[in-house]
């Protein structure tokens, strides 16, 4: 990608500012096709649009203990909240639009309806009160919030003069209320490849939660990297998993992937290790995604359900005990996928499947990365 520098889509530059110089930036080093992208990109089109207009309309995407939504309901209700976005809230490419909600379809829909729209979504853990929202939202400097109901509290506690909407509250100032009344097409914010669209927090564990900003071709790059070489992915598989969809590993897994192929996810709001084992039984999942603390306690009660359906398993977010991957694959049958991601590179980078997994290793990098070490120059140190 040969990208024009001078092209943003931003009219809100807050963004763009806040990078390094462009000869600082990480050189990117195209060399699988599935990465070069074109100079302009909006990544919501090419995992949604695109999906509806290549035939998959009809097809599930988000499953949920409320029902199922097909790509094309999916559309709709995005291009609806987008057009809320814009003209109700007057938000303008570049604003960042903070999203808290628990794992279901309406936090999916606004977070495809934010980056579609230009903006920038920050997304935060339902767990965080409102005294670490007001940092987030200092930090970042956040011109509106989308917020499930059940999370009311704190928000309003910490958005202090940000504009927000609830959803999933059946009232008639509720975002889907104001979304009805819209018009059910938007045309997509055009913007850069490189335009930022996500600003990804930090769990904070070496102080203060810090602010990752990524691009909507890093968006299509995890999209078209670990799902392709590692899970094979087809638009037969089912997603289903534990981490929220505020953790880029949540987001990845059960979210983006599955779109980017046209496949279907399983989203549901509060999972135990035996209501997830349900899930997968319920749902016929085939691919799942949580910690090994997870994969631990599941492997104990496995035998109570029929996770036959299930053909990979992605483990992350926590080193993987050897005992638990070798007591999962005993109960189960199936073999972890072990990966090393991190918020900093948005999705798992290094991991290995089918005949590659080595009990103990984690595995390598997968195509579209390289991994080595540096010295204190950039310059790559020796094994």
């Amino acid at each position: 990608m040969n990208a024009d520098t001078s092209y943003t889509a931003h009219v809100d530059s807050f963004a763009r500012d806040h990078l390094p110089p462009r000869e600082l930036w990480p050189e990117m080093i195209f060399d699988i096709p599935e990465v070069r992208y074109p100079e302009r990109l909006n990544c919501v089109v090419e995992v949604l649009d695109r999906m509806v207009t290549a035939g998959h309309g009809e097809r599930p995407v988000i499953r949920s203990p409320s029902g199922v939504l097909t790509y094309r309901e999916l559309l709709t209700l995005v291009d609806r909240i987008a057009c809320v976005l814009t003209e109700d809230l007057a938000l303008v490419p570049g604003n960042r639009v903070l999203l808290r909600a628990p794992n279901n379809p309406m936090m999916a829909a606004c977070w495809l309806a934010v980056v579609k729209a230009g903006c920038i979504a920050v997304a935060t853990m339902p767990l965080l009160r409102a005294r670490e929202l007001s940092v987030i939202m200092d930090k970042a400097q956040v011109n509106a919030a989308l917020c499930d109901i059940s999370l009311k509290e704190e928000m309003e506690l910490g958005r202090s003069a940000c504009p927000a909407l609830y959803f999933n509250a059946g009232t008639a100032d509720s975002l889907e209320q104001l979304a009805l009344a819209k018009s059910p097409s938007f045309t997509a914010v055009p913007t850069a490849a490189d335009d930022v669209c996500i600003i990804a927090f930090t769990s904070g564990t070496t102080g203060v939660p810090k602010g990752t900003m990524h691009f909507h071709r890093d968006v299509m790059a995890i999209c078209d990297c670990f799902p392709r070489s590692c899970l094979k992915t087809t638009t037969d598989d089912i997603f289903c998993g534990s981490p929220p969809l505020a953790f880029t590993f949540g987001l990845g897994g059960l979210l983006l992937f599955p779109m980017r192929f046209g496949a279907s996810t399983v989203l549901v709001e509060k999972l135990t290790p035996t209501t997830l084992l349900s899930t997968i039984e319920q749902h016929r999942a085939t691919v799942c995604f949580t910690a090994p603390t997870f994969y631990r306690q599941m492997a104990g009660v496995a035998f109570d359900y029929d996770i036959s359906s299930l053909t990979r398993a992605v483990s992350a977010g926590e080193t993987l005990p050897v005992a638990t991957r070798e007591l999962w694959e005993k109960e189960t049958g199936v073999r972890l996928i072990d990966g090393i991601g991190a918020t900093e590179l948005l999705h798992i980078f290094i991991a290995a499947a089918g005949d590659e997994i080595r009990s103990g290793p984690t595995g390598k990098p997968i195509p579209g990365y390289r991994a080595c070490v540096l010295d204190d120059d950039g310059k790559p140190g020796p094994p």
